[in-house]
């Protein structure tokens, strides 16, 4: 085994953006996490549209989020290759900026977009899910990244097949 090699640093795996991409074009759910009152961080699984550099998700106005995102705009947003067409391993954390938008015309090209992307190829269920959603509550959250950090799983298992050996490991390359 190579002697600098270890599990601890793991900052040599970082996801390229052309990866980046793919990642957040394959996904549909990220977990979208803010802050309490009391200063605890919370998440939920949420849906999401990415258009001009941002992330765009839908939620009620009922909902505690939407208060704790005006209160405390710095929040967080973590996506995972798990689930995708897209090989595992694959992830990415983007700390930014929430706004929580009320205004209609959002709203009105938001949902389109968000029940394109969940109900691919299904033009009905796209309608009803506006129809659905499409309420005087609803609200857009539109997520600024300012800062991103990405894993590559892929890299890190390469460096691991270099360091150890293929035999070590079980595996065969090519095949």
């Amino acid at each position: 085994m190579a002697k600098d090699f270890n599990y601890d640093d793991v900052s040599h795996y970082k996801l390229d953006a052309d990866g980046e991409q793919a990642l957040i074009a394959a996904q549909n759910e990220c977990t979208f996490m803010w802050s309490t009152r009391e200063g605890w961080p919370v998440g939920v699984i949420m849906s999401y549209v990415y258009a001009d550099e941002r992330f765009w998700l839908s939620v009620s106005s009922l909902r505690v989020r939407v208060q704790a995102v005006q209160r405390e705009p710095r929040c967080s947003i973590a996506i995972t290759s798990k689930g995708s067409k897209l090989r595992s391993g694959l992830s990415l954390t983007y700390k930014g900026v929430g706004e929580v938008l009320a205004d209609r015309d959002t709203v009105e090209w938001f949902l389109p977009e968000l029940a394109k992307r969940l109900r691919p190829g299904d033009e009905q269920a796209q309608k009803v899910f506006v129809e659905l959603n499409n309420t005087e509550n609803r609200r857009v959250i539109k997520f600024t990244p300012t800062k991103t950090i990405g894993f590559d799983g892929r890299k890190m298992g390469q460096a691991t097949m270099d360091a150890v050996g293929e035999d070590a490991l079980g595996t065969q390359r090519g095949g």
